[in-house]
């Protein structure tokens, strides 16, 4: 495995991800984040563009004007959660917590520029560093970067999710869908209440709403082609107000999952079928409210190889990889929407302390691949530009 970071540069990744840690911003409110990274990139000469689509950030790095450019993109937003760690570093505002890697994210990228600006000279093109707001929040704050010109004269462009579930020091990508298109649903029942001992006389919107649910699962097993893969998860049931009367009204909420387009308008135009169905079946009203979330996250092949080429220097052979597609979403969908470009992860699972899920009170990273990662960066940029 290579060790290229000095002692000195792997201890201020880590540093700087504990500061972003104990003080981590909401989506589109990382206006501390966001000046830090800004004042440090500043202080390499880089040229640096701030306040994009709210606190996002930007630091070009012009190596040889004739070559292409790349970008890295990380994310700096963290999560409405009340940290339980107990680390000597846990959060400092109440209620809000790094609780996904992002903080990590950030120090990486940092690091990663800061390496390559010491090979200025050496750069057979230039690298965009790209600090992103509200990954965390539909609509994400992606689609705004691009709409302020972030990937304007880009060539390529790629990130990484730190990633508890795989062991610290692994790497995984993908060759096209990698991360599912996640799409928000609401469905309002009204029925008619009444007594518990009289059903006839009332229109049960909780046997409804079971029935919905139920046949909703059908919807993946007999609309879809078994080789295609889709989810619908209803996580949200409200209703009733005592053992014995019968609701007149239900809320349901849920999310659909998919990789392909026409997986996606499927789920959808299924679920308003079943619940227009139900509504004249059963003289209910039935309301559907489906929100569109992100995109499937696609890798572009070239641009996938580069990253486990370069991974294979830095994390090994025997830690580096393919991997199936997940069915959790990203907003990096929308930058591979427009340029060529492929996202990864990079195990930050410690197997000596409990691994707690992305999003729990408890979450917790290995810092330990902090300083890897930002060597995989660093040599991703010198062989995609050459030195």
């Amino acid at each position: 495995m290579i060790k290229t970071a000095s002692k000195t540069l792997a201890e201020e990744i880590i540093e700087w991800r504990r500061d972003f840690h104990k003080y981590p911003e909401l989506s589109f409110n990382e206006k501390r984040t966001s000046k830090k990274v800004a004042e440090f990139l500043k202080n390499f000469g880089l040229d640096v563009r701030e306040n994009i689509n709210g606190y996002g950030v930007t630091a070009d790095l012009i190596g040889n004007r004739d070559g292409p450019m790349i970008a890295f993109r990380a994310d700096m937003d963290a999560l409405p959660i009340q940290e339980e760690t107990g680390l000597p570093y846990a959060s400092a505002i109440p209620g809000v917590m790094h609780a996904c890697g992002h903080d990590g994210h950030t120090a990486i990228l940092m690091g990663a520029a800061k390496r390559l600006s010491l090979q200025k000279e050496n750069l057979k093109g230039s690298v965009r560093f790209i600090f992103q707001p509200a990954e965390e929040v539909n609509p994400g704050g992606a689609i705004g970067m691009i709409q302020e010109g972030v990937l304007n004269g880009v060539k390529a462009i790629f990130g990484l999710h730190l990633w508890s579930e795989l062991p610290s020091g692994t790497f995984r990508t993908c060759y096209g869908p990698m991360m599912a298109a996640t799409d928000r649903f609401t469905i309002e029942i009204d029925g008619k209440g009444g007594h518990g001992g009289m059903p006839h006389k009332t229109i049960d919107s909780i046997v409804l709403a079971s029935q919905l649910v139920m046949s909703a699962q059908q919807i993946i097993s007999r609309s879809l082609d078994p080789l295609e893969a889709g989810v619908i998860t209803f996580g949200k049931l409200q209703s009733g107000s005592a053992f014995n009367i019968i609701a007149d009204k239900a809320v349901l909420e849920g999310t659909t999952r998919s990789f392909t387009p026409e997986v996606r308008h499927t789920l959808r135009a299924k679920l308003e079928e079943l619940t227009d169905g139900l509504a004249k079946i059963y003289g209910a009203a039935i309301r559907l409210d489906f929100q569109k979330g992100y995109p499937a996250v696609v890798n572009h092949e070239r641009e996938a190889k580069y990253m486990l080429d370069t991974a294979r220097k830095i994390f090994g052979q025997e830690h580096t990889g393919l991997m199936k597609p997940n069915m959790v979403g990203e907003d990096f969908a929308y930058y591979l929407k427009e340029i060529p470009g492929a996202f990864c992860f990079i195990g930050a699972g410690n197997p000596k302390n409990p691994v707690y899920p992305h999003h729990h009170p408890r979450f917790e990273i290995d810092e330990g691949v902090l300083p890897e990662a930002a060597n995989w960066i660093y040599q991703l940029a010198m062989d995609y530009l050459g030195t």
